[in-house]
């Protein structure tokens, strides 16, 4: 059985004290070309994983394509969600990982662990991906806050991702593995985070917060009103 590249053996999992969030050319240009999954998802995940990132006080390195063309600016969400992220600027490199600003940006930060997320995701997603397991990092690759023009075209790159040792993953796994553990200070606003994700979850967390309130103020049941 294939494992995962530059793992050695290790169960691939994020280490969030050694992991940086790479959004690659989330741009509302490009979203017009996607086919594989809901835009409005697909925009929603990538912001998820800004705060994510944010609340995890993770480095994010955001870069787009020819932003000033036909591609169009990042959608201002994600630097919204994490003021701390680094634009870095491109020269028509392709490829992120063939921009040396870039590859600069992400050595900076001393991480070896590296969660990609980019539209579209044959390219933006793949390309630097492939290249920088190629230079010994664990890559984790976020399919659903990626997107492409078409479902073959997710499915083929899904394979070719795996086949050079990437792992794959959604949205709320890479929340979730980020996140460890609810016994923490900062839970509600991890909460909060998902209900992007899961939008139903929100019913789930107004009913919990509701239901400390009862608590809290010793509220009165209907039940037990004359």
């Amino acid at each position: 059985m294939t494992q995962p590249a530059n793992f050695n053996g290790q169960a691939p999992r994020i280490n969030p004290e050694d992991a940086v969030m790479l959004l690659i050319d989330h741009q509302s240009g490009l979203f017009n070309t996607v086919r594989d999954l809901n835009v409005r998802e697909l925009r929603a995940n990538a912001v998820t994983l800004a705060k994510v990132a944010t609340l995890a006080q993770m480095p994010v390195i955001t870069t787009a394509s020819v932003p000033q063309g036909p591609n169009a600016p990042l959608i201002p969400e994600i630097h919204q969600a994490a003021p701390h992220a680094q634009y870095v600027a491109r020269k028509g490199q392709i490829n992120s990982w063939d921009n040396p600003d870039f590859v600069a940006a992400v050595k900076a930060t001393g991480k070896k662990q590296l969660i990609i997320a980019g539209t579209i995701t044959s390219v933006c997603m793949a390309f630097p991906a492939i290249s920088a397991i190629a230079e010994g990092y664990q890559v984790f690759c976020v399919v659903d806050a990626s997107g492409t023009y078409s479902k073959m075209a997710q499915e083929i790159t899904l394979a070719r991702v795996v086949q050079a040792g990437a792992v794959p993953m959604d949205t709320a796994a890479v929340c979730s593995e980020i996140q460890h553990t609810w016994n923490r200070p900062d839970a509600e606003e991890w909460a909060k985070a998902y209900e992007a994700v899961f939008p139903e979850y929100q019913l789930l967390i107004e009913s919990y917060l509701k239901a400390r309130e009862v608590e809290h103020n010793h509220e009165q049941l209907d039940s037990e009103r004359e």
